[in-house]
């Protein structure tokens, strides 16, 4: 008997050692501050994100560009560029603002908004009634509604029955060891 509680014990811990260890990987994967094993994921050019997105939607892939920017309303999107192309990344915790600048590689899961004619239907409601409320101003109003024929024009131009906007949801980031070197290199040069 005491055989069977001494195993019994041991295999406990091992079990709660292992569930320690699996939501510490987890944290460390939701950590935008952490790198993780990036190159087992396909590198996507910011040229071909757009046309190549739809391909890889709810998947990991990799994109490298300069940030453009840190969304200043909570910090939770960042906009990667270069002379090819964009992608929007948003993640649940706040990017650090001294990205802005550096050329980084991001691995993310790729996302699909589909903007349809349901959507456009309600946006024109929508529009509609914050018109009548007194919510939009005429211009405004006339600006948004603009957008919603944008969108049904571009449907029509490509014989689809919706639009799709990809992006990426944040999963990790490696800044590009070169871009912290010219950093460093402004940096001491300011000095002199």
């Amino acid at each position: 008997m005491k055989k069977f509680i001494l195993i019994l014990s041991i295999l406990t811990l091992t079990i709660s050692c292992s569930d320690s260890i699996k939501k510490a990987d987890k944290k460390a994967l939701n950590d935008n501050t952490t790198i993780n094993n990036t190159a087992e994921k396909p590198l996507l050019a910011l040229a071909d994100f757009d046309s190549k997105a739809g391909e890889w939607v709810n998947k990991e892939v990799q994109v490298k560009g300069i940030v453009d920017h840190v969304c200043k309303h909570g910090g939770k999107k960042l906009l990667l560029v270069n002379d090819e192309g964009d992608v929007h990344v948003e993640s649940e915790e706040r990017f650090s603002d001294t990205l802005v600048g550096s050329e980084i590689t991001v691995t993310g899961i790729v996302t699909e908004f589909r903007v349809d004619e349901a959507y456009c239907l309600q946006k024109e409601e929508d529009h509609q009634q914050n018109h009548k409320e007194g919510t939009d101003s005429d211009d405004m109003y006339a600006k948004k509604m603009k957008q919603v024929e944008f969108y049904r024009d571009s449907m029509k131009a490509t014989g689809k029955d919706h639009i799709s906007f990809y992006s990426l949801e944040y999963v990790a980031l490696q800044v590009d060891k070169e871009s912290e070197e010219e950093e460093v290199k402004e940096v001491e040069g300011t000095k002199e």
